[in-house]
């Protein structure tokens, strides 16, 4: 990616230059969750390969689209799939959509993620709201990036909002659904995680692993955004009772849970007008 400022000013003036108003709720869909689309009143839709500075991701269960449109009357910017660092991207090529959406005018940034349950209380299928991370990725998207963006020691003691962390809450409920919290952890990946990893994880105070989120959250912080966040349990993580799991079966059990997802954050936008 060239400079940094001068990719984000031209991505932001391509999408200006098509768009009219601003959104307000960002949205990220992670692996296997798309059922949010069918939501939206769409008025633009963008494949990241038209997007200037955009990185090219071949992941074939992520769509790959920043779509724009209201829902409930709020205005909305989606981002249909999302980069990871095992791909080979640089923690700031994966956060870059987020600083986009930031420039665009987002307020609020809702994020989901496909992860691993190693609280032994979580079954396939659980939403859980994310209330703290653990960020064990090898580097940071704050690392080299000048205080132009924002304060480059950005305070980490709250990265998800309350309010927004509630209204995830009442949505849960209001789906007859325990609105369970827990502490995500991110790793590198992309192999699973081992028994003796998972032990070491869960005495980290760990809830639960992904190999996402926590960088666009970072940024997101660091931007002044709020951010609300849920996983999707899709694969038991009982170091004494480990079985076999595999990428399609992870994609199977988000897309189940899809729907559920969908209806809570059509819900939280709504709230947000």
């Amino acid at each position: 990616m060239k400079d940094m400022a001068l990719a984000l000013n031209e991505t932001v003036a391509f999408l200006q230059q098509q768009l009219s108003g601003k959104p307000r709720v960002g949205i990220v869909l992670g692996t296997g969750l798309h059922g949010l689309v069918q939501e939206i009143d769409i008025t633009h839709r963008f494949s990241y390969a038209e997007l200037p500075h955009f990185p090219k991701s071949e992941h074939s269960f992520h769509k790959g689209e920043l779509i724009f449109g209201t829902i409930k009357t709020v205005p909305v910017a989606v981002l249909q799939g999302r980069f990871h660092y095992y791909e080979g991207f640089s923690l700031q090529q994966i956060t870059f959509p987020v600083r986009v959406l930031g420039a665009l005018g987002i307020q609020r940034l809702l994020l989901s993620n496909a992860a691993g349950g190693m609280n032994l209380s979580y079954k396939k299928g659980d939403l859980v709201i994310i209330e703290d991370h653990l960020n064990l990725l090898p580097d940071n998207p704050l690392r080299g990036i000048g205080d132009a963006f924002g304060n480059r020691f950005t305070d980490m003691s709250q990265p998800y909002d309350s309010r927004l962390q509630e209204q995830l809450a009442m949505a849960l409920r209001a789906e007859g659904l325990e609105a369970k919290k827990g502490v995500y952890v991110s790793v590198m990946g992309p192999s699973l995680e081992t028994r003796a990893e998972y032990r070491w994880l869960r005495n980290t105070g760990a809830d639960m692993v992904g190999m996402s989120t926590v960088p666009e959250v970072i940024v997101a912080n660091q931007i002044g955004i709020a951010c609300g966040a849920v996983s999707v349990i899709t694969d038991e993580c009982d170091p004494d009772n480990l079985k076999p799991v595999n990428i399609a079966e992870i994609i199977d059990v988000a897309g189940k849970a899809d729907q559920r997802l969908t209806r809570v954050f059509v819900e939280v936008v709504g709230r947000n007008v």
